[in-house]
């Protein structure tokens, strides 16, 4: 294990590839070294949920923006509540269905919504557009909490924390792990990336360009056709070694039907598991937002296989597609645990519930 200065981006990947034959792994530490700012590991990492969580509340306009495409496209509800009357109850229904099903909320959702405000439009307990709204509201933030309320990162106990990141390729993965390691970074923890994407050539060289722009250091394979989990395995350690808090594995973009790249992620969950018990402490799924409903199938596969504790939804931003967020919650019992919202560093937010509803449905 040898450490060095982060140098710039282009020589970085020079001296990647020139001693790629000489070692089997590396670390490369930041240039300057910080402390935590909480000195027992129960209390940091609380501490560190804390401001996540409040950080996620002051961040409100940017998850505003975000879902600017799916509010866009639920406009008409407001439209169709302004008016209404009780004699025009069906053709209101039958319209909000339709707005929702486009906005990807899915049809078991839409319907047991539609079907709970019809129920309460007759039995008069709403009267007007606003409360039928309000109570629009109400249904899809329940549908939030009552199966995704672990929002937080559950990082246990022991240091380091280890995460895993997963998902298909072209989905984010590595994206979102370098802007969670900022996010980590800039609320005081010591973060420590390990490259285990052995598969695609580039993958190394693009999260070490992560490493030197979030300043933390990272562990790679330099050896050719190193296995994921080895890499993954040495990197825990040197976790452990170097009393960093949290370690954030890349690992493989693969389909969820190859059988033999996802036995690979069990691999690499039981090789952490032997250096750091209990860990990994989150498996985080990466989804394209873009998909909407045809990232369940996805889901449902890399759950079956790794065990996902929580889902990061990227290019949300883009999409008009942000039902989806409820449709995926509510079939798996995953929470959503960040929403991409931008191209920026610091647009992958914290998943606030209330936030999100607001943002879709002002």
């Amino acid at each position: 294990m040898a450490s060095a200065s982060s140098p710039s981006s282009l020589s970085l990947l020079s001296n990647s590839l020139s001693q790629l034959h000489t070692r089997q792994f590396a670390a490369r530490p930041s240039s300057n070294q910080f402390q935590c700012r909480a000195s027992g590991s129960t209390g940091f990492f609380t501490k560190l949920g804390r401001l996540i969580k409040e950080k996620a509340k002051s961040d409100v306009e940017k998850v505003f923006s975000g879902f600017s495409k799916t509010r866009d496209n639920l406009a008409v509800i407001d439209e169709l509540l302004l008016y209404w009357n009780l004699a025009d109850t069906d053709r209101v229904l039958d319209e909000l269905e339709e707005a929702l099903l486009v906005s990807d909320f899915g049809p078991r959702i839409t319907i047991k919504i539609v079907d709970s405000l019809r129920e309460d439009i007759l039995a008069g307990k709403l009267k007007s557009g606003p409360e039928i709204k309000d109570a629009l509201k109400r249904s899809v933030l329940q549908l939030l909490t009552e199966k995704g309320s672990k929002t937080e990162l559950q990082l246990g106990f022991r240091k380091p924390a280890v995460i895993m990141i997963v998902g298909v390729n072209g989905g984010g993965k590595t994206t979102s792990l370098g802007k969670l390691a900022h996010r980590l970074k800039k609320e005081g923890a010591k973060i420590l990336l390990a490259a285990g994407d052995t598969f695609r050539a580039a993958a190394s060289d693009q999260l070490e360009i992560w490493a030197e722009r979030t300043d933390c250091e990272i562990v790679v394979a330099e050896k050719e056709k190193a296995k994921a989990s080895s890499v993954l395995t040495q990197a825990v350690k040197r976790g452990k070694e170097g009393k960093f808090d949290i370690v954030l594995c890349d690992t493989s973009g693969r389909l969820h039907t190859n059988y033999s790249l996802m036995e690979e992620l069990v691999a690499c969950k039981k090789a952490v598991g032997k250096v750091v018990s209990g860990a990994p402490n989150e498996i985080l799924l990466v989804l394209d937002g873009t998909t909407g409903l045809n990232m369940l199938p996805q889901a449902r596969e890399f759950n079956e296989v790794v065990g996902v504790t929580g889902l990061i939804l990227t290019k949300l931003d883009g999409s008009a597609r942000g039902g989806c967020v409820v449709s995926v919650v509510d079939e798996l019992g995953i929470p959503v645990k960040f929403v991409g919202v931008g191209e920026g560093l610091e647009d992958l937010q914290p998943f606030d519930a209330e936030a999100f509803v607001d943002a879709i449905f002002p």
